[in-house]
């Protein structure tokens, strides 16, 4: 994984809470422990990031218009893999594209049943507020944040936990003010109450149970490697 240096220094150390008397974790050179005990909220300008052509996603709505032939001519939207369904051509994939390019696509099928086919397609709805649930959970993938979002929620939405998860190994990575961060959770622990769910944003990537996620802990963890609070840390 490609770690990008940090812009700046956050507080060098952070208690387990009700855990007295085990020894302070301290920072390592790849990752600053923050002090507190949820990841901050991203800003606007981390949920939208910089501008660039639109590229269509799962979930968003599109008007796909042929001229002339209103039979055709459709409002559909996107599937958890990306596939929209139009008449006479079928499935074909609408995400990571441009509208224009889609139209391009879909005008290239269509030419085998309609003469010169002119597509123009359209995005009335954007989902574009996802986030990504990985590692052992039944059906990772993009999934809409609508609403207030938790970890437990995301988790839920991945049709839960494979049944050799790794509960205490759940990471989730957050860009703030354009700083690439990381938390360490333990979905057993806050199952049973012993700290809150956390809140979950648009953009966030959720790896439940991967060894390689939490090998970013593993010098922070080899002094203190029970946790029942979350671990933050800014990658460095």
């Amino acid at each position: 994984m490609n770690l990008r240096p940090a812009i700046a220094c956050l507080l060098a150390t952070s208690l387990l809470a009700g855990c007295g008397g085990r020894p302070q974790l301290a920072s390592t050179p790849t990752l600053q422990v923050y002090q507190g005990n949820a990841l901050p909220s991203p800003s606007g300008t981390d949920l939208v990031g910089e501008t660039r052509p639109y590229l269509i996603g799962p979930f968003d709505r599109l008007s796909v218009d042929v001229y002339g032939v209103p039979d055709l001519s459709k409002q559909v939207q996107a599937d958890a893999s990306g596939m929209i369904q139009l008449p006479l051509i079928g499935q074909i994939k609408a995400t990571n594209q441009t509208s224009m390019q889609l139209a391009e696509a879909i005008e290239e099928r269509l030419a085998r049943f309609v003469r010169r086919p002119d597509v123009t397609v359209n995005v009335t709805e954007s989902v574009s507020q996802v986030l990504t649930v990985e590692g052992q959970v039944m059906n990772p993938g993009l999934f809409p944040v609508v609403g207030k979002m938790s970890l437990i929620r995301a988790v839920a939405l991945a049709k839960g936990t494979t049944e050799f998860a790794k509960l205490d190994d759940v990471v989730i990575f957050r860009t703030v003010g354009g700083q690439r961060m990381a938390a360490l959770y333990n979905l057993k622990a806050i199952r049973s109450g012993q700290y809150d769910d956390p809140e979950v944003f648009a953009n966030d990537v959720i790896i439940v149970g991967d060894s390689q996620a939490r090998r970013l802990f593993k010098d922070i963890l080899s002094t203190t490697p029970l946790f029942v609070s979350p671990l933050i840390a800014l990658i460095r």
